[in-house]
């Protein structure tokens, strides 16, 4: 049977559509596995690669630059991925870039993400290996939001068991809030707290005010001893005369002592008046009565050293005698 003209042209138009075709086949191939670019490897270690495959894209701030090449386990705990990228991306990628996994939209094929670093680095070289970062899978998630809700199931049933217990009238807040008397009791006591702190601020002000009068008001004895000087110094003034006097005394005390010594070794008319009864026990009352009467200065200047009025002005007085004898 011969073939006409038409069937060859026929012939000739399949063969050539079908070369077409097959072209055009090659290269959207290629175009996916980088095999018409020059290209360069790099790669990453993950825990988990949530499903990546073989074949899937790999982008760079957002522009798809490469696709996973292979994908091998390490070991239990580690998987490797091999990713190509397009050399013409080389300049733009550092070696402190840092590689995640993540999806193609919602529901979309997962990706190779590779996010920029500081830019600090040098630019990464063929067969570099990068920092890769583990994203929080839905997996993940979903186990925490499960002991989430376990634990707050636990919670509200230890809630709902205080407050069971709390309403039956069990332990301390059990009681205040079932115990009307107890409450009452303790608004009771509150209020006399209340009172008490009324009352201590009160006194508070009045002792403040007796102050402020005692520091400004030289009518009363005590504020004249404090604000007025001259009186201060005329007491002053009064207590040394005192102390001198009482110094006098002691020594015409000393000095009859060393009479009455003299008259008991002596001779004669002396010997004999010293020795007369009735005049020694004369002199012996004497003197007993001149010894008490100095007991008892000695004890009047002693309390009127601690007296409050005049305490504060024998202190001062001893400091400035220190001051002196320094």
């Amino acid at each position: 049977m011969k073939t006409t003209n038409s069937q060859k042209v026929r012939l000739g138009l399949f063969v050539i559509i079908g070369t077409i075709l097959f072209i055009a086949a090659v290269y959207l191939i290629g175009q996916r596995q980088d095999m018409f670019k020059k290209t360069f490897t790099i790669n990453a270690f993950f825990q988990n690669v949530n499903g990546l495959q073989k074949g899937n894209n790999v982008r760079y701030s957002g522009i798809d630059i490469g696709t996973v090449k292979e994908i091998s386990m390490i070991n239990d705990s580690t998987i490797k991925i091999d990713m190509t990228i397009d050399e013409k991306i080389v300049s733009h990628i550092k070696k402190d870039a840092i590689a995640t996994i993540g999806s193609d939209g919602l529901v979309g094929n997962m990706i190779v993400n590779i996010v920029p670093g500081k830019g600090e680095a040098a630019v990464i070289t063929n067969g570099d290996t990068i920092a890769s970062y583990n994203k929080i899978g839905a997996d993940d998630i979903l186990s925490t939001l499960s002991v989430s809700s376990e634990n707050a199931a636990i919670l509200t049933a230890d809630l709902l068991k205080i407050t069971n217990a709390m309403t039956e009238g069990k332990g301390t807040l059990g009681i205040l809030l079932n115990d009307t008397i107890m409450a009452q009791e303790l608004k009771e006591s509150i209020t006399n707290l209340k009172t008490a702190s009324r009352g201590a601020s009160h006194a508070i002000d009045e002792l403040n005010v007796i102050i402020t009068n005692l520091k400004t008001n030289d009518d009363t004895v005590l504020g004249m001893l404090i604000n007025d000087s001259i009186s201060g110094m005329k007491l002053k003034n009064i207590v040394l005369n005192l102390e001198a006097s009482s110094t006098e005394i002691e020594q015409v005390l000393g000095s009859i002592n060393a009479v009455v010594d003299d008259f008991s070794s002596s001779q004669g008319a002396y010997n004999y008046i010293v020795k007369d009864t009735s005049l020694v026990n004369s002199l012996k009352s004497t003197l007993k009565n001149v010894n008490e009467g100095t007991e008892k200065f000695n004890q009047n200047m002693e309390a009127l050293k601690h007296n409050i009025l005049t305490r504060g002005y024998f202190k001062k007085l001893e400091r400035q005698e220190k001051k002196e004898g320094k």
